[in-house]
Order: structure tokens, then sequence, then C-alpha cells
């Protein structure tokens, strides 16, 4: 009752600052998103690939992206979660909102899901570009922070991987940025109530950061592919308060990978590892289309008998 009284006015008034005039920046990154992706597919595969946008909590939903591509005749599916690291209250979640719609399906189409991504080189290197594209045009940080969601560290006793899939990517991308350990620095951000979360705390890091007097730092949100609420408020407005009023010099958020180019390919490449077997590669749009009007002949005979 508390959160559901108070959250919603502090929140509205957190997104004032970050609402554009085509909306909210996670739909209208996302959006973005789908539709380059498919024109890439489209680019990758002779077969076509729909691509429909769902979300767990929010529209457009997981139902209507679940309805859409059935009117579209797709017999097989793969959910693509736009969490790079596996949480249970992430991809987790995600994947029980489609099985909540599978057990309403009488017609249930082959499903593949993605577990996580947080390793996989396509995604480092879209990670790695943006920063060195982002540094050409801002110059290079004196540390570069890596902060990701956060979440009760009893998820990380009860055996959810996050917490370590989380420092396997901040690794990686500081390997691929040629970083010393300490040039960089993992930490969580949006800790919620009084129960302990994942550490080190990302408000923490940075009153640090300035109390050390840190010329010039830069945080990056590589647990996001989309800029949102979280990162445009808290880690871009909130984060350069702290650490400005703790005595900081510069501050600059990389912003999330969103429609970048290298991010788009990224995900054709992803879902590659997964199509094995579903594609056919000498499929033509012309033998398709004999295909489908033979079988509604047969089908509009069959059911004239029933």
């Amino acid at each position: 009752c508390i959160i559901l009284v108070i959250r919603p006015s502090a929140s509205a008034k957190k997104y004032q600052q970050i609402w554009t005039k085509e909306g909210s920046p996670l739909l209208v990154n996302a959006k973005k998103q789908m539709l380059l992706l498919k024109k890439q597919l489209k680019k990758d595969y002779k077969e076509p690939i729909e691509v429909e946008l769902g979300m767990s909590y929010g529209n457009p939903s997981m139902p209507e992206a679940f309805k859409k591509l059935k009117r579209k005749n797709c017999t097989k599916i793969i959910l693509l979660p736009l969490y790079p690291q596996y949480a249970a209250s992430s991809t987790a979640s995600s994947m029980d909102s489609l099985w909540r719609i599978l057990l309403r399906a009488r017609n249930v189409p082959a499903i593949r899901t993605i577990r996580n991504y947080h390793d996989h080189p396509a995604y480092i290197n879209a990670l790695k570009d943006s920063i060195l594209d982002f540094w050409k045009k801002n110059g290079k940080p004196t540390k570069l922070v890596m902060s990701f969601h956060g979440i009760p560290k009893r998820s990380l006793m009860q055996g959810d991987p996050y917490h370590c899939e989380c420092h396997k990517t901040g690794r990686l991308l500081a390997e691929a940025l040629n970083l010393k350990d300490d040039m960089y620095q993992v930490c969580f951000q949006s800790r919620f109530g009084k129960a302990e979360w994942l550490k080190p705390y990302f408000a923490d890091i940075i009153k640090g950061l300035g109390t050390n007097k840190e010329k010039n730092v830069h945080v990056i949100c590589p647990g996001f592919s989309s800029d949102c609420l979280e990162t445009l408020e808290e880690i871009n407005i909130e984060g350069k308060a702290i650490f400005k009023e703790h005595g900081g010099g510069k501050y600059f958020y990389i912003p999330a990978l969103n429609h970048n180019p290298m991010w788009i390919k990224a995900m054709s490449k992803i879902l590659s590892d997964h199509l094995s077997g579903w594609l056919d590669n000498k499929w033509l749009a012309d033998k398709e289309k004999r295909a489908s009007i033979k079988t509604k002949q047969q089908y509009d005979k069959i059911k004239k008998t029933i």
C-alpha cells in the first residue's frame, strides 16, 4: 500500500525530466530496434522473419505480440529478452509471460528461448565500439564505471547467476578496451527497501570517486539495451549530482546501445545461433506462394466434408 501510494507520484516527477516528444525513451528505442532488426534480418536471410515487440509489464504486451505473430502464421517463435544477463526477476519473468500465453493456446508453436548473451562476442563488441565512439568525441576518462541494475543479495544466495554474469560482462568489456583493473569499476544501482542488495552500490562508488577528486568519470549501463528512466534519470542526472556535490570533476553518461547499427547487427548474430534447423537456405518466395495456394485448396476441399 505504501509503494502504490507514494511511488507513482515520485516516479512521475522523474519521468517529466526524461520524457521525449515521441514518448517514453524505452518504448521509442525498443520500437526502433524492432524495425531495424527486421530490416537487418531481411538482409541476412532469404526466408522472411517477422519481429514483434512485447513487454512483460506494459504495452505493447506479450499477448499482443504473440497474437500478431500467430496472425502472420508463424509456427516457430524465438523469445529474445532484451536483458543480456540472466536473472529470475527479468529474463525468467519474460519467459513466464510467454508460458502463461501458451497455457491458453490450442495450437502451440515451436518455441526457443535465448537465456542470456552476456558474454556473446557480438554483444561485447557492440558495447566496445559504442564506448570508443563516445571517447572519440568526449575524450577517455580516468575511470569507467559499469553499473548494472541491482537485485537483492538473497537472490544470489539462492543460486541466481545474475551477479556472476554482470561481472563477466564487465571483465570481457574491460579486456576489449584494454583497461587495467584500476581503470574501471563494476557496481549495482536501484537499491530498494531495507534488505541488502548486490554490492558495491552505485551511489557509494560515485560518492567515493567524487570525494577522491576523480577528474573524469564515464558511466555506462551494460545491462540495458535501451535507455530508460533508470539510466537517464538515476544514472545521468542523480549520479552526476552526487559526483559533483562531493567534489568530482567531469561526469559523462555513455548512452545505451539503443538503435546503434552495431547492436542491431549483434542482435541478428545472437539470433543466428538459435535459428539452426529452422531456416531453409533454398527458400524461394514463388515456391512458398505455390505451396500456400495448394495447401489452401486442399483445406477447402476437406472443409466441405466436415
